[in-house]
């Protein structure tokens, strides 16, 4: 049987230092596979080269058992990235920024108003994203996530600047994800308890 999403044999450098040399995996709809290591190992790399912004030295990601590079806007389409960086516009207010998300990937059935609510950023509507704390924004990004109806989520320390409470929302909503057949990559130093097929990769 075809993996949802497989890579075979990746290769990858940063300047001549190889941070990833003949990784290959498998993921299946609810499925997490979990990348771990030292700062500097390539996390954050392998995650940027997945979602398209930088270039494998060689090997191949495949989606549905075709090659990423053939069916681009298909793969692309199909994920939605929570980077270390949350990447909003902090000029925008919170719904400006999440309705600006809207128009790039197909949108859930979840509703607006609830989701911002489970996040406890409802009141936080009308502020601009610079207004808001660190924590608050990873919540903005988290709520990107819940509304885009895609099956892939890759999370770059998804963690960072949240509380013990932001923390186990993090791996519920994670969970959730997976149990309706959703992937997730995500990379993280802490300990994680979600449940599903969890697979590990250490770089």
């Amino acid at each position: 049987m075809t993996a949802k999403l497989s890579a075979n044999e990746l290769v990858l450098f940063r300047g001549e230092r190889c941070l990833i040399n003949d990784l290959s995996f498998a993921l299946d709809p609810g499925g997490l596979l979990l990348l771990e290591g030292r700062n500097g190992s390539g996390k954050t790399s392998l995650m940027r080269a997945i979602a398209g912004l930088i270039e494998f030295e060689s090997g191949e990601i495949l989606w549905d058992g075709k090659p990423v590079r053939a069916h681009r806007q298909d793969f692309y389409g199909s994920l939605v990235w929570m980077a270390h960086r949350v990447g909003l516009k902090a000029d925008l207010t919170l719904v400006e920024n999440l309705k600006f998300e809207a128009h790039l990937r197909a949108q859930s059935s979840e509703d607006f108003d609830e989701v911002l609510k489970r996040l406890d950023i409802d009141r936080l509507k009308r502020l601009p994203l610079r207004s808001l704390s660190a924590g608050q924004q990873r919540r903005v990004a988290l709520a990107r996530m819940l509304l885009s109806r895609v099956p892939l989520w890759l999370m770059d320390e998804p963690f960072t600047n949240l509380d013990r409470e932001g923390r186990a929302l993090v791996m519920q909503l994670t969970s959730e994800h997976l149990e309706r057949g959703g992937m997730c990559l995500m990379a993280a130093h802490q300990d994680i308890e979600i449940g599903g097929n969890v697979q590990k990769v250490v770089l």
